[in-house]
């Protein structure tokens, strides 16, 4: 594996000759990737990545990758700031093609309007050239499953926050109303 630009991991596969039956793909991060992930994605470790991917033809010219990333992490929790550790463990079911492909186009109704369905399958997602990047889908699918707000388990839930304007003498001063200036505001036709 080498290390891009974008994320922490790279591994391109190339497409162009795909077998039918796929093929196998592991990636396990080393020492310097997972450094790089815990820097990328905020965290306070990253102490194992590994994801085993199947990179299969679909349909004419478009690939499917499917497997899954496991990782165990180390987050600091938002209440505490104490570190919290975490499994990841999520599975990957995406569909590539090329740019050109007429399977990358967004459905449209008979209006030439878009259609959109949150029950339906999702649109393909695209790539350049004859090679995909299974390290950077598997760091995508490994980011989307952080959970971005980690709390310790058995806090209880903070009280709410009271603000109050003005004195302690029990009359509280209203915030200046921002609309204020406008109520004798009128439209000149």
């Amino acid at each position: 594996m080498t290390r891009n630009t974008d994320g922490a991991l790279s591994f391109p596969v190339s497409v162009q000759r795909l077998q039918q039956k796929g093929l196998a793909v592991k990636i396990e991060a080393n020492t310097h990737e997972r450094e790089a992930l815990r820097d990328i994605h905020e965290l306070e470790d990253v102490k194992s990545f590994v994801a085993d991917l199947q990179i299969i033809p679909w349909k004419k010219d478009g690939v499917r990758v499917r497997g899954v990333v496991k990782a165990e992490i180390v987050q600091s929790c938002i209440v505490t700031l104490e570190p919290i550790d975490a499994k990841i463990d999520t599975e990957i079911d995406s569909i590539f093609v090329p740019e050109n492909s007429r399977l990358a186009r967004l459905p449209l109704d008979e209006n030439g309007e878009l259609i959109i369905s949150a029950e339906g399958p999702d649109i393909p997602e695209t790539f350049s050239g004859d090679t995909l990047d299974a390290g950077a889908i598997a760091e995508e699918f490994f980011e989307l499953a952080i959970d971005p707000y980690p709390r310790k388990q058995g806090l209880k839930a903070a009280p709410p926050i009271v603000v109050t304007y003005g004195e302690d003498d029990g009359e509280a001063e209203k915030p200046e109303n921002p609309f204020a200036a406008l109520k004798d505001w009128k439209q000149k036709t």
